[in-house]
C-alpha cells in the first residue's frame, strides 16, 4: 500500500477532460486537494462538480507564463502549498506535414511542450518551500516510440518532453523533487466516443490485453510516481499501453 496522499496539494493541467480528468479523479479519491486547470471554464466547472473529493479549478492558458505562474501561486495559497504537479495538458490535432500551417505546429508545441516547462518552473519555489516535490509529465508512446500520420507535431512535442525530463531531473534534485513521465497508449477518452464500436474494436485488437486503457490507468501510474515509495525514482518514464508496442505485427497478436 502506498503512503497516503491525503491532504496533499496537487495540480493537474488539462484536468477538465480525458486523461487529465482521470488523473484528478484518482488523486481526489486518495484524499488529495486537487486543482484542475484548463482554458474552458464551463468544462472545468462541470468536471470539478462531478469528481468526488476536494476539487477546485483555475482557468489557465498553459502556454502563457503569467497565466501559469498565477494559477500555481493561487493554488498554493488556497491549498496550503504545492506537493505534486501533474503537467498533463495536451493538444493533438491531426494534420499531415504537407497540409500543416506552421502556426499549428507552434500551437501544439506551446500547449504540449512549453506548458510542461512553464508548469515545472512555476512549481519550483513552492517545492523549495515544502522541502520536497513531485512532477509527473503525461507524455505518449506516439513520438518517443511510435508514429502516426498527421501527428508529427504531437509526436515531436511528446518526445521533447522526455528530453526535457532528463535535465530537469538533475536540476530539480536540489529541491528534493523528482520528475517522471507516464507514456499512455490507446486510452478511451471522450475524443473516441464518436468513432464507432467497429473502430474501437479494431484499436483494441492490436493490443495484447485486447482492450483500450482507462483514464484511471494513467492516474494510477501518476499516483505511484507521486508517492513516497517512488522517492528514489527520477528522470524515468513508464509505458502504460496494455502491451501495445510489443508485437512485431498483427500476425503476432493473432497467435495469442
Amino acid at each position: 500500500m502506498l503512503t497516503s496522499l491525503k491532504g496533499k496539494s496537487v495540480i493537474v493541467t488539462g484536468g477538465s477532460k480525458g486523461i487529465g480528468r482521470g488523473i484528478a479523479t484518482v488523486f481526489a479519491r486518495q484524499g488529495a486537494k486537487v486543482t484542475i486547470a484548463a482554458r474552458n471554464e464551463d468544462d472545468l466547472k462541470k468536471a470539478a462538480a462531478e469528481i468526488e473529493g476536494d476539487v477546485r479549478y483555475e482557468v489557465c492558458d498553459v502556454s502563457d507564463w503569467s497565466s501559469v505562474k498565477g494559477m500555481v501561486d493561487s493554488t498554493a495559497a488556497a491549498q496550503g502549498g504545492l506537493h505534486v504537479m501533474c503537467a498533463n495538458a495536451g493538444a493533438f490535432p491531426q494534420t499531415k506535414i504537407v497540409d500543416m500551417d506552421p502556426g499549428e505546429w507552434d500551437q501544439v508545441m506551446a500547449t504540449n511542450l512549453r506548458s510542461a516547462f512553464l508548469s515545472v518552473k512555476a512549481a519550483i519555489p513552492h517545492f523549495e518551500k515544502a522541502g520536497k516535490g513531485r512532477v509527473v509529465l503525461t507524455s505518449s508512446i506516439t513520438g518517443p516510440i511510435t508514429g502516426f500520420p498527421g501527428w508529427s507535431h504531437y509526436g515531436a512535442s511528446k518526445a521533447g518532453q522526455l528530453g526535457f525530463l532528463k535535465t530537469a531531473a538533475m536540476e530539480l534534485a536540489r529541491y528534493n523533487t523528482t520528475i517522471n513521465a507516464v507514456m499512455p497508449g490507446n486510452i478511451y477518452t471522450e475524443g473516441l466516443q464518436d468513432l464507432g464500436e467497429d473502430y474501437l474494436a479494431t484499436m483494441a485488437a492490436s493490443i495484447p490485453l485486447k482492450r483500450l486503457g482507462a483514464v484511471e490507468d494513467i492516474g494510477n501510474a501518476a499516483l505511484f510516481f507521486a508517492s513516497d515509495e517512488a522517492g528514489y525514482i527520477t528522470g524515468q518514464q513508464i509505458v502504460v499501453d496494455g502491451g501495445q508496442i510489443i508485437p512485431e505485427s498483427l500476425e503476432a497478436i493473432a497467435e495469442i
